[in-house]
């Protein structure tokens, strides 16, 4: 499972994403949109903008935007930000590697083969999806549901 602060700056991140290019966003609008309580979206919007994932604007007009293009923010860069490695074990791990104390042959245990294909799924999609992506995904639902309510003759 992501963390609370994982989901919120990916929720803060297609936010972001939806206002690219329109100008900065508050802090308090942010907040009270998404539903992040504001002190806790604070700390998560500063760790995004020390990552180089966002930038802020002060003054008049203020407020945080996406410094990239939300077609080069990838979702696994955000997760691993905030909950490290994707593996759901240490021994199938890249980033953080650690041998099972328990493990015989790590070559033929069957509990790490399963979860190194996990983990490489779970790399492969996080990894090739961009918050562009989830906009569009998105956009599709949202196309697909008005065209099902449509009583058009």
């Amino acid at each position: 499972m992501i963390s609370k602060r994982t989901k919120y700056a990916l929720k803060a991140m297609l936010a972001l994403a939806d206002q690219y290019e329109k100008g900065p966003v508050l802090i308090a609008d942010l907040a009270e949109r998404e539903g992040i309580p504001k002190k806790f979206l604070e700390q998560i919007l500063l760790d995004l903008k020390n990552a180089g994932f966002i930038q802020s604007k002060k003054g008049k007009g203020g407020g945080y935007f996406l410094r990239r293009r939300p077609r080069e923010i990838r979702l696994g860069q955000i997760i691993r930000m905030f909950d490290g490695p994707l593996a759901l074990l240490p021994c199938v791990s890249q980033t953080a590697y650690q041998r099972c104390s328990e493990c015989r042959d790590e070559r033929t245990c069957g509990i790490r083969l399963i979860m190194k294909d996990v983990r490489d799924a779970t790399a492969h999609i996080l990894d090739n999806t961009s918050v562009a992506d989830v906009q569009e995904r998105v956009a599709e639902v949202l196309e697909a549901d008005s065209k099902a309510l449509s009583f058009e003759i």
